[in-house]
């Protein structure tokens, strides 16, 4: 059996207001290829804000039928999320099928959701966009057939959710909002757990195809060679969903934690960002973020932007941050280079990797103070300790036992208060 391609128009308004538009539909392009729908055309129109009812203006509509019948092309995707009426109104101007931006972007998180958590989460975002909108999405679903196969699946907001009555939906949605509640709760006592050991986390963030995942599995490598555990990486938007956790052991035995998060994008929606809250919160609590940006791309000031906007819409805000510029290699400007909290690296070329490492211990290990301590030979367990969790400077044995150079983090400094002779 052939698998249905998708062969796709894309419809933007650009309203006076945004100065982003066409990156924001090229971006759409991306997003479509992302789940393999081919892009034949594109219909664009100035407009001082969208149509209320249609979205575009009147006679453009007439002009995107026109393309969809010379095209062949069996979709349309709008650039925004279109209301319920705007959804219902196109679909029976154009006789096809419809979707908009946002929907989108769910199907694509549903493709590249691998975790429990995660799948709840964006069955959740859709079930909550699809309740508003079933009268719309009916129409266009029938017409869709068996669904499709290598393009557009429509997972979540399918026929066999829309067979489920509003009642039901909203059950399901009360029910993922309580599994996922539970889940946070696990997700926050491992927090505190990680907060009261000490550990300090530092958090990766950043706008989707950045950069990220290289990132951390190159400084995982260089890191801590022997539990290296790599994170899965791609040349694709929103590769990764689901949060990786690295343990990192220095070779002067200090740690960290290494977090990544969930790629941002221009327009993400408010449902998803909102289920993957618990998710992103992860950043909010760290000691320090690694804001990494694709340098070689010309919107890369506004990518900065929407990452530090939806950053600042789940609470995360006063995090000691290092801005990572990657790419550079890409972008021909000078690298590796360092100027204050900010760094430009290539991280597949591995080329500034040993300044940026420079940077995180600098600002994660502020805290950390050299202490000379005496511990009494009977004590051997305190000097196998510090041995294995601290770093050791300098060791000698004097009548009343060994003599230790360390340098520790103040908590541990209070732990071991007893055997301080000089700091």
């Amino acid at each position: 059996m052939d698998i249905l391609v998708e062969y796709a128009i894309l419809v933007g308004v650009h309203e006076q207001t945004d100065e982003h538009f066409d990156y924001t539909m090229e971006e759409l392009k991306n997003l479509a290829e992302a789940i393999d729908v081919e892009v034949v055309g594109m219909v664009t129109q100035n407009l001082e804000r969208r149509h209320p009812s249609l979205y575009v203006g009147k006679g453009k509509v007439g002009e995107i039928r026109h393309l969809y019948e010379e095209t062949d092309a069996n979709l349309v995707i709008f650039n925004d999320e279109l209301t319920p009426s705007q959804i219902r109104n196109m679909e029976q101007e154009l006789e096809c099928k419809v979707i908009d931006r946002t929907m989108l972007i769910l199907d694509i998180f549903a493709r590249r959701a691998r975790t429990k958590e995660s799948r709840m989460q964006v069955e959740l975002a859709q079930l909550q966009y699809t309740l508003p909108r079933l009268v719309g999405l009916r129409a266009s679903l029938s017409r869709q057939g068996g669904g499709t196969g290598g393009g557009f699946q429509n997972k979540g907001a399918g026929e066999t959710k829309l067979e489920l009555d509003r009642r039901k939906i909203e059950d399901q949605i009360a029910k993922l909002r309580r599994d996922l509640e539970q889940m946070k709760d696990q997700r926050e006592t491992q927090r505190k757990q990680r907060k009261k050991s000490g550990t300090p986390v530092v958090s990766i963030v950043g706008y989707t195809n950045a950069g990220k995942s290289t990132l951390m599995n190159k400084l995982l490598a260089k890191m801590d060679p022997e539990h290296a555990k790599q994170v899965f990486e791609e040349d694709m938007l929103f590769a990764t969903l689901d949060t990786s956790v690295r343990r990192v052991k220095l070779i002067d035995n200090k740690q960290f934690i290494l977090t990544d998060t969930v790629g941002f994008v221009s327009k993400l929606p408010h449902h998803l960002v909102k289920a993957f809250r618990s998710t992103l919160e992860e950043a909010r609590d760290a000691d320090l973020l690694l804001h990494v940006v694709d340098v070689s791309n010309a919107e890369y000031q506004f990518m900065m932007n929407v990452t530090n906007d939806t950053l600042h819409d789940v609470g995360v805000e006063n995090v000691e941050t290092l801005k990572v510029y990657n790419k550079a290699d890409l972008a021909n400007i000078p690298y590796p280079e360092v100027r204050g909290d900010s760094v430009w690296i290539s991280a597949k070329e591995e080329a500034g990797l040993e300044e940026l490492i420079s940077l995180i211990k600098k600002k994660i290990f502020e805290q950390y103070v050299t202490c000379k301590l005496l511990v009494p030979f009977e004590r051997g367990d305190v000097v196998a300790y510090l041995n294995d969790k601290a770093t050791v400077k300098n060791t000698e044995y004097e009548e009343d036992g060994t003599l230790l150079t360390v340098e520790m983090d103040i908590m541990e400094r209070e732990r071991f208060e007893e055997f301080i002779i000089s700091h």
